[in-house]
């Protein structure tokens, strides 16, 4: 039991605290809506247990042990959610012209494997509570609930705040924040080497 409660404390650790993933579902629900920004919510954490898994049995090994893998897909995430901190930036603020349709399943899952901070996740998860295929599995089931809990807990935060931004100026200024804590993530991710 006390082992459980390890993993559900570093998942909930590093699902909970703000990342690009997390501020996607705040920022999904705010323009589109609870329901379209859990269906986000689900692929995310969906795409991370596939990640998750995948790392288990060695993914990261293997790639890793290949010369520029490693920083090709930091380099690739971090791209990746420059691309979405400008999508948000350049967003007008008016309801019928929102850049980009609502946050989706696929979306989120692709997001993970995008994701630096997911990768770093894994592999710090992997390392520190997996022995084998009973425990990955028993890691996996518990990062589901807790990762799933996690980031609808910013989904529903986006939510709330979807009723109170009603004009175009407070839209901007909004998503505006949202896409420079996505860019200063972006910043932290390719400082922390």
């Amino acid at each position: 039991m006390h082992l459980d409660l390890s993993m559900a404390g570093f998942a909930l650790a590093t699902s909970i605290t703000p990342g690009p993933v997390n501020l996607v579902a705040l920022a999904g629900a705010s323009r589109h809506g609870l329901r379209p920004a859990l269906r986000h919510v689900t692929g995310a954490t969906l795409g991370f247990i596939v990640l998750l898994l995948a790392n288990g049995a060695g993914l990261l090994a293997v790639l890793t042990s290949f010369d520029g893998v490693n920083q090709a897909l930091r380099v690739g995430g971090i791209a990746y959610l420059l691309w979405l901190a400008w999508g948000l930036a350049r967003d007008n603020g008016e309801l019928g012209a929102a850049t980009g349709g609502p946050p989706g399943y696929w979306r989120g899952a692709l997001m993970q494997w995008l994701n630096p901070k997911a990768w770093m996740a894994c592999a710090a998860g992997v390392a520190a509570f997996v022995e084998g295929p009973q425990s990955i599995a028993r890691f996996a089931a518990i990062y589901l609930v807790v990762c799933w809990l996690s980031l609808a807990c910013w989904a529903w935060a986006g939510a709330f705040l979807q009723h109170r931004l009603g004009d175009a100026r407070r839209w901007r200024l909004f998503n505006r924040s949202m896409a420079a804590l996505l860019a200063a993530s972006a910043g932290y991710l390719w400082l922390a080497r």
